[in-house]
């Protein structure tokens, strides 16, 4: 491995949390809000670490995938590092485990909190939460690939690592192009949706920090009570808006806008996904009504369709506090948080995509043994998919299943209850944030056990970078055995 390329890449990463931390130094000094001195130190801290590879390492352009994954995984790894430094230095209720926890949980756009009263937090470090956000939903790494320049192979190489074979078939261009599209619909969902939530009525400071969760589909608030704080229909509506077009593919999208058009949503995923959200939003609302949580079938279904978007884009608000439901709803929750949106979106989980691929593989396999002489394929769209490009996609489902077993394994061990230790496992893996019971909508994971929140933060990490890399990374650390 070629230390020096992968020094300098990794404190470009660096250099983006610390620019933000000098954004929340100004957010102090405006409020005096008592943060100052914690975010003054961390931003000290992460420049000259970010700064220091350029002053001492010799610029190279070449990078091997080694190199490429290696400074993936570290530009994500060392960011959350930098990202723990205001919560811990500002103390409170920030110890040094809770303040990984909450770090990793907003770049990995999570949302999952150790915090049991929001509000009583200094609005500079309200705004580094949310922030990491911003950065997380956009990717550390497509920060660097911005900076990187376009003649570059270092930045086609990274920027092929870092797309995941699924999202990069909605693009319809250039590596290099896919970058570049991502960013102008990201920084113009911020963009609208701040404005459109200040428009709604939320105060100035909110209406940012809410834009910067629900482009990423993370769902930090500033709030205790999250979006049902504000009491607006508006501000709820627009919320379901913005998460569910954050949960698109960003590709598709752009080229809607730029066509003037919808038809690019006539995609056989994007239409998978929307008639399963339909689905078990009535489903939800149904199970709501007949089960007395909520008064009115017109509630049932607002609430219903709130919290179903926002597990299935993996995006953390809430307008309703899931801990009293039974199990059959928070069920469809648990199984909404593991298929979750599209690829090519800011959300995580498995994505509609595999999923549709694997019922499609199912009813392909079905036919096979009915009808052995004929010739059957998975069909996406008027696509054939061979095996070859079917099986990493199934492949990547059961080492998911895997990951969530032993994860829920481990927090059985840990104290969780079964129920508990997978829901958890399922909104950490996901990247969704809340679960269910004490961990629910209003709940917080300040009571977790330590070790529980470590098992956590790596899922978090897992289900953001999407598995490979990491396992990529480890098989280039780990010795191979000898030959006898």
């Amino acid at each position: 491995m070629n230390l020096k390329t992968i020094s300098r890449n990794v404190g470009y990463a660096l250099l983006v949390s610390a620019l933000f931390m000098l954004l929340s130094v100004f957010v102090s000094l405006f409020y005096h809000d008592g943060a100052l001195v914690a975010l003054l130190i961390s931003f000290i801290i992460t420049f000259t670490i970010g700064i220091f590879p350029f002053i001492f390492v010799k610029k190279t352009a070449e990078i091997t995938m080694k190199d490429g994954y290696m400074i993936i995984v570290l530009s994500w790894f060392l960011s959350f590092v930098v990202g723990m430094l205001p919560y811990a230095l500002w103390g409170g209720p920030f110890s040094v485990q809770n303040s990984w926890f909450e770090s990793v949980s907003g770049y990995t756009t999570t949302g999952a909190t150790i915090l049991d009263n929001i509000e009583a937090i200094p609005k500079s470090l309200l705004f580094w939460r949310s922030s990491t956000h911003f950065i997380g939903g956009l990717g550390v790494v497509v920060f660097l690939l911005l900076i990187i320049p376009n003649s570059s192979p270092v930045r086609l190489r990274l920027a092929n690592m870092e797309l995941s074979s699924l999202s990069k078939g909605g693009y319809n261009t250039r590596t290099n192009n896919v970058v570049f599209i991502f960013v102008y619909v990201y920084l113009g969902l911020v963009v609208v949706s701040f404005l459109s939530y200040w428009a709604a009525g939320m105060p100035v400071f909110d209406a940012i920090n809410h834009a910067f969760s629900v482009s990423a589909t993370g769902g930090f608030s500033t709030r205790n009570l999250s979006i049902g704080a504000f009491g607006s229909r508006w501000i709820e509506g627009l919320t379901m808006l913005f998460m569910l077009v954050s949960s698109l593919h960003f590709g598709l999208t752009f080229y809607a806008i730029a066509r003037r058009s919808l038809r690019p949503y006539n995609n056989p995923v994007v239409k998978f996904y929307l008639c399963s959200l339909v689905f078990f939003t009535l489903y939800m609302a149904f199970t709501l009504k007949r089960l007395g949580f909520e008064p009115t079938m017109g509630k049932a279904l607002w609430d219903g369709a709130f919290q179903t978007i926002c597990i299935a884009t993996t995006s953390g608000f809430a307008i309703v506090d899931n801990a009293s439901w039974t199990m059959l709803p928070n069920m469809v929750l648990i199984f909404l948080g593991s298929m979750c949106a599209c690829a090519g979106s800011t959300s995580g989980g498995i994505k509609a995509d595999r999923m549709l691929i694997m019922f499609k593989s199912i009813i392909t396999q079905v036919r096979r043994a009915l009808y052995p002489s004929a010739v059957a394929q998975v069909k996406i769209g008027g696509r054939f998919l061979r095996d070859e490009d079917v099986s990493p996609h199934l492949i990547y489902i059961a080492l998911y299943v895997l990951l969530l077993c032993i994860s829920s394994g481990l927090l059985l061990i840990f104290g969780q209850t079964d129920i508990d230790a997978l829901a958890c496992s399922v909104a950490s893996l996901g990247n969704v944030g809340p679960a269910i019971h004490q961990y629910g909508t209003y709940g917080s994971y300040n009571l977790m056990p330590e070790a529980g929140k470590l098992v956590m933060t790596f899922n978090m990490f897992l289900g953001r970078v999407e598995i490979y890399p990491v396992l990529a990374v480890l098989a280039t650390i780990i010795p191979k055995p000898a030959r006898s």
